[in-house]
Protein backbone atom coordinates (compact mmCIF):
# COMPACT_ATOMS: atom_id res chain seq x y z
CA UNK A 1 0.00 0.00 0.00
CA UNK A 2 1.21 3.73 -0.89
CA UNK A 3 1.34 6.02 2.09
CA UNK A 4 -1.59 8.46 0.16
CA UNK A 5 -4.79 6.78 0.31
CA UNK A 6 -7.19 9.69 -0.59
CA UNK A 7 -9.58 9.19 -2.86
CA UNK A 8 -13.33 11.08 -4.09
CA UNK A 9 -15.15 7.88 -5.60
CA UNK A 10 -18.68 7.80 -4.43
CA UNK A 11 -19.51 4.93 -1.90
CA UNK A 12 -22.97 3.65 -0.88
CA UNK A 13 -23.33 3.86 2.73
CA UNK A 14 -25.28 6.34 4.87
CA UNK A 15 -24.25 10.51 4.68
CA UNK A 16 -21.62 11.18 6.30
CA UNK A 17 -21.88 13.45 9.65
CA UNK A 18 -19.95 16.07 10.16
CA UNK A 19 -17.16 13.75 12.18
CA UNK A 20 -16.83 10.43 14.20
CA UNK A 21 -16.59 6.79 13.08
CA UNK A 22 -18.97 7.18 10.19
CA UNK A 23 -16.95 9.57 8.71
CA UNK A 24 -13.50 7.49 9.81
CA UNK A 25 -15.63 4.11 8.30
CA UNK A 26 -16.08 5.80 5.21
CA UNK A 27 -12.67 7.57 4.34
CA UNK A 28 -10.89 3.89 5.37
CA UNK A 29 -13.30 1.75 2.91
CA UNK A 30 -12.90 4.43 0.14
CA UNK A 31 -9.25 4.40 0.40
CA UNK A 32 -8.97 0.46 0.79
CA UNK A 33 -10.91 0.21 -2.22
CA UNK A 34 -8.84 2.51 -4.45
CA UNK A 35 -6.13 -0.27 -3.78
CA UNK A 36 -8.14 -3.12 -4.45
CA UNK A 37 -9.30 -4.28 -1.05
CA UNK A 38 -13.20 -4.86 -0.57
CA UNK A 39 -14.09 -4.74 2.73
CA UNK A 40 -16.89 -5.49 4.69
CA UNK A 41 -17.55 -3.14 8.35
CA UNK A 42 -18.76 -4.87 11.47
CA UNK A 43 -17.47 -8.25 10.21
CA UNK A 44 -18.08 -11.10 13.06
CA UNK A 45 -15.08 -13.31 14.06
CA UNK A 46 -15.34 -16.79 14.84
CA UNK A 47 -13.83 -15.77 18.38
CA UNK A 48 -17.38 -13.57 18.09
CA UNK A 49 -15.69 -10.50 18.07
CA UNK A 50 -16.68 -8.27 15.75
CA UNK A 51 -14.10 -6.21 13.09
CA UNK A 52 -14.90 -2.22 12.62
CA UNK A 53 -13.81 -3.36 8.09
CA UNK A 54 -12.00 -6.55 7.18
CA UNK A 55 -10.70 -5.71 4.21
CA UNK A 56 -9.74 -8.40 1.38
CA UNK A 57 -7.84 -7.94 -1.81
CA UNK A 58 -7.52 -10.33 -4.83
CA UNK A 59 -4.22 -12.33 -3.53
CA UNK A 60 -6.83 -13.23 -0.41
CA UNK A 61 -4.39 -11.15 2.28
CA UNK A 62 -6.86 -9.88 4.57
CA UNK A 63 -6.31 -6.80 6.90
CA UNK A 64 -8.40 -5.40 10.39
CA UNK A 65 -9.09 -1.85 10.80
CA UNK A 66 -10.63 -0.46 14.07
CA UNK A 67 -12.26 2.56 14.00
CA UNK A 68 -11.41 5.09 17.00
CA UNK A 69 -13.40 7.81 16.86
CA UNK A 70 -11.87 9.54 20.19
CA UNK A 71 -9.48 9.00 23.20
CA UNK A 72 -12.35 7.92 25.46
CA UNK A 73 -13.74 5.36 22.86
CA UNK A 74 -9.59 4.03 22.15
CA UNK A 75 -8.86 4.23 25.73
CA UNK A 76 -11.94 1.93 26.78
CA UNK A 77 -11.21 -0.59 24.24
CA UNK A 78 -9.41 -3.69 26.04
CA UNK A 79 -10.17 -5.62 22.64
CA UNK A 80 -8.01 -4.90 19.71
CA UNK A 81 -5.21 -6.95 20.53
CA UNK A 82 -7.39 -9.82 19.84
CA UNK A 83 -8.21 -9.11 15.95
CA UNK A 84 -4.54 -9.38 14.90
CA UNK A 85 -4.91 -13.68 15.08
CA UNK A 86 -7.03 -12.38 12.53
CA UNK A 87 -5.78 -10.79 9.76
CA UNK A 88 -2.39 -10.56 8.18
CA UNK A 89 -2.37 -6.98 8.87
CA UNK A 90 -3.75 -4.87 11.56
CA UNK A 91 -4.60 -0.80 11.61
CA UNK A 92 -6.36 1.54 13.62
CA UNK A 93 -8.08 3.89 11.56
CA UNK A 94 -8.83 7.78 13.59
CA UNK A 95 -9.61 11.55 12.89
CA UNK A 96 -7.17 14.08 12.23
CA UNK A 97 -7.56 15.92 15.68
CA UNK A 98 -7.26 12.08 17.44
CA UNK A 99 -3.69 12.31 18.93
CA UNK A 100 -1.36 9.61 16.73
CA UNK A 101 0.96 9.29 19.68
CA UNK A 102 -1.44 7.11 21.53
CA UNK A 103 -1.41 4.38 19.00
CA UNK A 104 0.60 1.21 19.66
CA UNK A 105 4.08 1.52 17.85
CA UNK A 106 3.39 -2.11 16.47
CA UNK A 107 -0.26 -1.19 14.82
CA UNK A 108 -0.68 0.45 11.59
CA UNK A 109 -2.44 3.61 11.58
CA UNK A 110 -4.68 5.77 9.40
CA UNK A 111 -5.98 9.16 9.37
CA UNK A 112 -9.36 9.94 7.87
CA UNK A 113 -12.14 11.84 6.72
CA UNK A 114 -15.18 10.74 4.66
CA UNK A 115 -13.44 11.21 1.39
CA UNK A 116 -10.53 9.31 2.14
CA UNK A 117 -7.50 7.75 4.42
CA UNK A 118 -3.63 8.52 4.56
CA UNK A 119 -1.47 5.70 6.09
CA UNK A 120 1.03 7.19 8.36
CA UNK A 121 2.40 4.29 9.53
CA UNK A 122 2.46 0.44 7.67
CA UNK A 123 0.81 -2.19 9.81
CA UNK A 124 3.54 -5.04 10.25
CA UNK A 125 2.70 -8.25 8.20
CA UNK A 126 1.96 -11.50 10.20
CA UNK A 127 0.67 -13.89 7.73
CA UNK A 128 -2.22 -16.36 8.19
CA UNK A 129 -2.11 -20.02 8.73
CA UNK A 130 -4.39 -21.37 5.40
CA UNK A 131 -6.65 -22.64 7.46
CA UNK A 132 -7.78 -19.43 8.89
CA UNK A 133 -7.14 -17.93 5.93
CA UNK A 134 -9.67 -20.36 4.07
CA UNK A 135 -11.78 -20.34 6.77
CA UNK A 136 -11.85 -15.85 6.86
CA UNK A 137 -12.23 -16.31 3.08
CA UNK A 138 -15.23 -18.17 2.59
CA UNK A 139 -16.87 -16.42 5.91
CA UNK A 140 -16.46 -12.84 4.64
CA UNK A 141 -17.76 -13.99 1.39
CA UNK A 142 -20.81 -15.72 3.21
CA UNK A 143 -21.35 -12.44 5.24
CA UNK A 144 -21.02 -10.15 1.70
CA UNK A 145 -23.94 -12.46 -0.39
CA UNK A 146 -26.34 -12.34 2.49
CA UNK A 147 -25.62 -8.89 2.70
CA UNK A 148 -26.58 -7.98 -0.88
CA UNK A 149 -29.20 -10.61 -0.94
CA UNK A 150 -30.86 -8.40 2.26
CA UNK A 151 -30.45 -5.76 -0.23
CA UNK A 152 -31.52 -6.75 -3.36
CA UNK A 153 -34.89 -8.73 -1.22
CA UNK A 154 -35.24 -7.20 1.64
CA UNK A 155 -38.69 -8.98 1.92
CA UNK A 156 -37.20 -12.55 1.96
CA UNK A 157 -36.63 -14.63 4.95
CA UNK A 158 -35.02 -18.03 5.11
CA UNK A 159 -38.32 -18.73 7.80
CA UNK A 160 -39.97 -18.23 4.04
CA UNK A 161 -41.68 -20.88 2.29
CA UNK A 162 -40.17 -22.31 -0.58
CA UNK A 163 -40.62 -22.65 -3.88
Amino acid sequence: MSNDLAVSASDSDPAPSAGGALTIFRGVRRALATHGYATLTEFRLASGRRADVLGIDESGSILIVEVKSGVPDFRSDQKWQEYREWCDAFYFAVDDGFPTELIPEDCGLMVADAYGAEILREAPVAKLAAARRKTLLLRAAMTGAGRLHRIEDPMFSQASPTV
